[in-house]
Order: structure tokens, then sequence, then C-alpha cells
């Protein structure tokens, strides 16, 4: 981490280090300033656990991968992990990793509202006494319009769809479908950045002015 990049980072004498591998995630903290030191995904089953609810889902994977890997850490270090879920009532979309799942998803959300769950839990290593691990969840709503099967074909060939939750990127095409957004939008892309700078903020030494 830099100078330029974190100026207060530096007094906490500890890295700052990202449990995932989403290029997104990485993408926002920059935007606020922040590069990790370290990028060391989770590597955890995310496979929900029986009538667990949306919220309690992202919740809990958020809080499993800041443990996870800063368990796997013998430097002083804070570890920043998030879990995105797309929700439907108590339903919980499936990250799409094929066409067939992101359609189903698409024809799923085509004309409802549904909510987007996003968690980020902070922890730091044993070897940073001063580390204060921390959890926020931020909750969005999110209304497509009515898609045609010709705009869900569009969809799935643009490739937004590939790795998300719900299948669609708000940030990708899935965009000009979007009749109404509340809350996050950074949440729902997979790092609420108000809430992530928040906590960041109450570290001793700072990350963040």
């Amino acid at each position: 981490m830099t100078a330029d990049t974190a100026p207060s980072g530096a007094d906490t004498g500890a890295q700052l280090v990202l449990a995932s591998a989403s290029p997104r995630r990485l993408a926002l903290l920059r935007q606020i300033g922040l590069v990790p030191d370290q990028v060391h995904p989770a590597d955890i089953d995310e496979t929900p656990r029986p009538d667990e609810l949306p919220r309690s889902h992202a919740q809990r994977l958020a809080t499993e991968k800041a443990e996870h890997v800063a368990d796997a850490l013998d430097i002083p270090a804070l570890v920043i992990a998030a879990d995105t879920v797309v929700a439907l009532g108590r339903r919980i979309l499936p990250k799409a990793e094929d066409a067939d799942t992101a359609r189903r998803c698409l024809n799923l959300l085509s004309g409802r509202r549904h909510t987007v769950f996003t968690a980020v839990a902070l922890r730091p290593t044993t070897a940073w006494q001063g580390g204060r691990a921390g959890n926020r969840l931020v909750a969005s709503t999110v209304t497509f319009s009515r898609l045609t099967s010709v705009q869900i074909d569009a969809l799935i060939e643009a490739g937004d769809w590939n790795g998300k939750a719900g299948g669609y990127a708000i940030q990708g095409q899935a965009a000009a479908f979007v009749r109404f957004m509340s809350g996050s939008y950074t949440g729902i892309v997979g790092l609420p950045l108000f809430e992530t700078a928040q906590m960041l903020r109450g570290q001793k030494g700072c990350w963040l002015r």
C-alpha cells in the first residue's frame, strides 16, 4: 500500500488484505483510494444452509470468509471480506455459473422487485492486537422492467451474468432495464463503500481520513 493510496494506513503497522477474487471489489476499494497489500480469496463452501434466509446467508458467508483468511495469515493484518446475495422474498438466487442459470434468474427477476443484501466483515489477524472486528449489512432494492425474450437473449450474449449473484451485473448492460433502485449502488455492485469506509475509519491508526 502506497502513501498516495492510503495516507494514514501506515500508522496501523498492519497490512490490509482483501479476501475476495472479485475484480469489482478491488476496483471499488481503489475508488476510495485503497489498494490492498494482498488479495487472498477465501475458499469456503457457499452453499446455503437449510431454511437459511438471504440476510443471514450473506452475513454468515462474509464472516466466514474474513475469519478463514485471517486464521491463515501470521502477519499483522486486517482482512476485509464481503458477500452479496440476490433475494426474491425468502428465496436466494444462485450465482450464475452458466447461461441456463442466468436465464432462469433473469426470467424470475423480470418485472419484479428484489432485494440485494451485501454483508461486509472485518477481522484482524491474531498477530495484530490493535485491530477491531466489524460487521455491516446493507439491503438495497432493485426493480427490473419486464424483459422480453429478445432482451434476455441479448443480456446472456453480453456475458455480464458470469459469476454474478442473480445472473446480472447492475454496472453492466442490465442497467438499461433497472426501473427503480434504492439503497447502496456500490453495495449492489459488491461492496458498500460508505459502510466499509466507516468501519475502516474506526480502526486504530485508520486507513482513511
